[in-house]
């Protein structure tokens, strides 16, 4: 099972990660690929069925392959496979897991409990992910809180992109959808990745690439603070254009500007 399965996976999602993967170091793919190609086929589980419990059996899956892959054996997928060659290069486990955890929420229907559900969902879903693909590509410990900021602000802006679509599957996907709280929490969200965005510059290109995949967050944020209205619109949106002239910038650039 090669890397390309995750790649063609991730390109088939959506041209935006894929790009992102593409702009950073060539080493650092074999990281990113086999990551992000997981954090797609979670997120996919709890919609891939009506039952509740082929969506547990799915997200039990990456269970058993990631309790499998940190002793050291890999399944015959093609990305169970890659996952477990990037564990056995330095992705630790638990923030992985962590993730698997945090998509229980999606299988369910009840909302989030409150405000530090909602933001402990983001950290597991995105905040995590990023530092376990940095720790592998050389992050130390004290970048840990950094990353996972960067992280979590940039989950809530796919997240609030996708606010429509939860609520057209009869979710309740925020614990407040007032325009003020949708202002708020983008406020909060912006204030994470603007406090993380300080290791794009402490780290190597190659240990700080995992930040690349969070790259449009910021102005979306900054749109969604402008214009709550956006949120429950579906208009959270960047153009082709300034997503490929961003990245370009973002990718060239040792240090960013918020």
């Amino acid at each position: 099972m090669s890397l390309q399965a995750c790649a063609d996976l991730v390109a088939r999602a959506g041209r935006e990660s894929f790009a992102a993967i593409m702009a950073a170091p060539v080493d650092a793919r074999r990281i990113l690929f086999p990551v992000q190609a997981f954090a797609l086929e979670l997120a996919r589980a709890p919609w891939a069925s009506q039952e509740p419990m082929i969506a547990q059996m799915r997200l039990q899956f990456w269970r058993d392959v990631l309790e499998e892959a940190a002793t050291g054996k890999a399944r015959a997928h093609e990305v169970a496979a890659p996952l477990a060659t990037a564990v056995a290069e330095g992705v630790p486990v638990a923030p992985l897991l962590a993730c698997v955890d945090a998509r229980e929420w999606d299988v369910g229907r009840e909302p989030f409990a409150d405000e530090a559900a909602f933001w402990g969902y983001l950290d597991a879903t995105g905040g995590g992910l990023v530092w376990a693909a940095a720790a592998a590509l050389g992050a130390g410990p004290d970048a840990e809180e950094g990353l996972r900021a960067w992280g979590r602000g940039a989950a809530l802006a796919r997240y609030l992109q996708a606010v429509p679509e939860l609520e057209s599957r009869g979710r309740l996907p925020l614990v407040d959808g007032r325009p003020e709280a949708v202002k708020a929490i983008a406020e909060e969200g912006l204030a994470a990745m603007t406090s993380g965005s300080q290791w794009r510059g402490r780290l190597s290109a190659l240990a700080s690439s995992p930040m690349l995949l969070g790259a449009m967050a910021p102005v979306l944020l900054r749109k969604a603070i402008n214009a709550p209205g956006r949120v429950a619109d579906g208009a959270l949106e960047l153009s082709e254009f300034r997503k490929r002239f961003r990245l370009m910038r973002m990718a060239a650039t040792p240090q960013w500007r918020m």
